[in-house]
């Protein structure tokens, strides 16, 4: 295979890569400022180097909405906006089976069990707890796809409980870079978010961090939360696109403040500087990004995808994600789930169960 796309800077950068070179933070930047075919050639010479040319999907369930006490300027679930979303409590662990399997039909490698609110707490609500653990079994005992959970700030004993439960990834999103982080969020640091993220790791489980874009902030900012990354060592890193909600802090943006090229050439980025991570298109490209545009982060380094609806906005079908992945000349990932293509859901089968099962139970969904 020749590595080399025509551009300097990106073929010495690729090079590094395929020696086993970790980029850093200049060489970030520099690579952000070439042209974007070529620096999209050149990461998608690193993924095809070590990946397998497969887009690995997942999903996710919004377990419990609304009422969370942090302010992030992007949530549609914090109490501080007021954004007319449906609120409710834990689900019946039942219906998070149901939407587990909705998710395993519709192509999914792995399912999500997601909360708003700080965290999920062992100590303070001992029964939501239990029902936490009772939907992850559940899901482990009758679907094949992996159980992953983003449940917000945790301890070292919730940790290692739910690694022994057999959580595949932990979620938890930086969201921004150690600069613009405070500009999003003033109810917790940067630094908690970090911390919960090495405590998962350290209770074994992998981990899945990443952005949102175009909240505001700098293309150096961009890259700086790709180099936070590194430090903490993620091996999914879900890239969203801010996809703006009336009420919120950031709801007055008519999109997001980011263009079809950025989006690009930062999904081209966090492939070079994470060669070995999921890089995942996720929240907010359906917005974003114009249907003809949205198989351009695949030919870009991009190898993951948030399938199906997000926490309180709509995504689209499962099938319509299929046919972006083979625009790009992907396939879809199999190796845990292989699943039916011709069983792959549109808008949903009519049942309220089912109609439900992916994303929000109440077809809400936000953004991460």
């Amino acid at each position: 295979m020749v590595h080399e796309t025509g551009n300097r800077t990106v073929d010495e950068a690729v090079a590094r890569v395929l020696d086993g070179e970790r980029l850093d933070r200049t060489d970030g930047l520099a690579l952000l400022a070439q042209p974007v075919g070529e620096l999209a050639a050149g990461a998608d010479l690193v993924r095809a180097h070590f990946g397998d040319g497969t887009v690995d999907a997942c999903s996710i369930v919004n377990a419990k909405a609304g009422d969370c006490a942090e302010d992030c300027g992007f949530c549609a679930q914090s109490v501080h906006f007021d954004t007319g979303i449906d609120t409710y409590g834990f689900l019946d662990p039942e219906e998070i089976l149901a939407a587990a399997k909705r998710a395993e039909r519709d192509g999914a490698q792995r399912f999500g069990v997601v909360v708003a609110e700080k965290g999920v707490s062992k100590e303070r609500r001992p029964e939501e707890w239990a029902e936490v653990l009772r939907a992850i079994r559940l899901v482990r005992e009758e679907t094949a796809i992996e159980v992953d959970a983003s449940l917000g700030i945790l301890t070292e004993e919730e940790a290692r409980i739910l690694a022994s439960e057999g959580i595949n990834h932990y979620n938890h999103n930086i969201e921004t870079s150690p600069r613009y982080f405070p500009e999003i969020v003033s109810t917790h640091s940067f630094e908690d978010r970090v911390e919960t993220l090495e405590v998962a790791k350290e209770a074994g489980m992998d981990l899945c961090a990443g952005v949102i874009l175009g909240m505001g902030e700098t293309p150096t900012d961009r890259v700086d939360a790709a180099v936070a990354l590194q430090e903490v060592g993620v091996s999914s890193l879900p890239v969203n696109v801010l996809n703006p909600v009336a009420g919120t802090a950031l709801g007055d943006r008519e999109s997001a403040e980011i263009t079809t090229e950025e989006i690009v050439k930062t999904v081209a980025v966090y492939r070079l500087l994470h060669p070995h991570a999921r890089v995942r298109l996720t929240g907010g490209r359906e917005v974003n990004l114009d249907p003809d545009e949205q198989h351009l982060p695949f030919e870009a380094g991009a190898d993951g995808i948030l399938t199906g609806d997000y926490l309180t906005t709509e995504g689209q079908s499962p099938a319509d994600d299929i046919e972006i992945v083979e625009r790009a000349g992907l396939r879809p990932n199999r190796a845990v789930n292989d699943f039916d293509r011709e069983e792959v859901g549109g808008e949903g089968t009519g049942d309220p169960a089912e109609s439900t099962a992916v994303g929000s139970a109440t077809s809400n969904a936000r953004d991460d």
